[in-house]
């Protein structure tokens, strides 16, 4: 597998070591100028509903008991593409903060995503799921405006560079899927994905798992030191290379690891972070791909740009070649 190393991946080092002598000689490093960069990100018909395209049908919610954080439960819903059939082993990409990418008025609205490029034979036809943050429960859930960081057990559960949260979806997750659909059992058919913390936790349940999941997505990546994230760039050069493909994005005006005291702390510095563990990543040759932006430490970029993402990490679905198979050229209608 190849490594996407481009002049752009020096110019984001040249941009981060920039930044880092800005911050030695006294200046802050959040440096924000000028007008909100979110403004200039916009989703794309890819992210929108489209006339003629069929819709999957979300299911839910379902809750999930825990024995990995005994107490607590995890609220879910089941992307069910109109495609899907029973006879016919899926693919499969579990969302974090599952409220958060299911939202049809948010910054991601992955099941519109998934609707769109699986009608065009862009993505295999898979389910998907979308799982919120355990929770005790007399604990609120999840929602748009308060993904739970105060009041439930995402900062444990996402932060915690353990096994713990792998169970959760290895071990309790994926044997209830199992049971209701026709999931592959290949790993390579296994994706991942999230936003902040939920995207290191992404990272760490197939870093824990790569038998059972083989694609990362990662918006705004939490790669810090919350729980001692900042640790997995130094993880991936020590340790044997795993059959991961991953797909990083951040943007420079996420959090920049400066203190209400002005000082500055590079293990708190999201986009450093994020560079370093792609650095890393590329070189051990992990099949790597990444976007740097001027996004905040929100979804405004990933969310524009989730498609591609999603295009990229799924690039290697099979496919015909024959010239006369006309199933393979048409739209992938529902089947009947």
């Amino acid at each position: 597998m190849k490594t996407r190393t481009t002049p752009y991946a020096w110019a984001v080092a040249c941009t981060v070591a920039a930044t880092l002598a800005a911050v030695s000689s006294g200046l802050s490093s959040q440096g924000l100028q000028g007008p909100n960069p979110d403004t200039s990100y916009h989703l794309g018909p890819d992210s929108l509903p489209q006339d003629g395209v069929p819709k999957g049908e979300i299911r839910g919610p379902f809750s999930l008991s825990s024995q990995a954080y005994p107490g607590t439960q995890h609220t879910y819903w089941v992307y069910v593409p109109a495609q899907y059939r029973s006879s016919v082993p899926a693919s499969l990409m579990i969302f974090q903060d599952g409220q958060a990418f299911k939202n049809p008025d948010g910054n991601l609205r992955a099941h519109n995503v998934m609707d769109n490029l699986i009608y065009r034979r862009e993505i295999p036809v898979m389910i998907g799921v979308f799982i919120n943050p355990g929770r005790r429960p007399d604990q609120p859930e999840p929602t748009p405006q308060n993904w739970g960081d105060r009041d439930t057990n995402r900062p444990t559960e996402y932060n915690t560079l353990d096994d713990k949260y792998a169970r959760v979806i290895v071990d309790e997750l994926m044997p209830v899927l199992h049971k209701d659909f026709n999931i592959s059992n290949d790993p390579e058919r296994h994706g991942i994905g999230g936003a902040s913390s939920g995207a290191i936790a992404a990272f760490t349940v197939a870093w824990q798992r790569p038998n059972d999941f083989r694609k990362v997505l990662s918006i705004v990546g939490s790669f810090v030191n919350l729980r001692g994230g900042h640790a997995y760039a130094d993880i991936v050069q020590e340790s044997e290379k795993k059959p991961i493909r991953i797909y990083l994005q951040d943007g420079r005006n996420d959090n920049r690891g400066t203190g209400r005291g002005g000082e500055y702390d590079e293990t708190r510095d999201w986009f450093l972070q994020n560079v370093r563990l792609m650095k890393a990543l590329t070189g051990k040759g992990y099949d790597v791909n990444y976007s740097w932006g001027l996004n905040r430490h929100d979804q405004a970029m990933g969310g524009a740009i989730l498609p591609d993402m999603m295009r990229w990490l799924w690039r290697d679905h099979p496919v015909s070649v024959d010239a006369n198979d006309a199933v393979e050229r048409s739209f992938n209608e529902p089947g009947k």
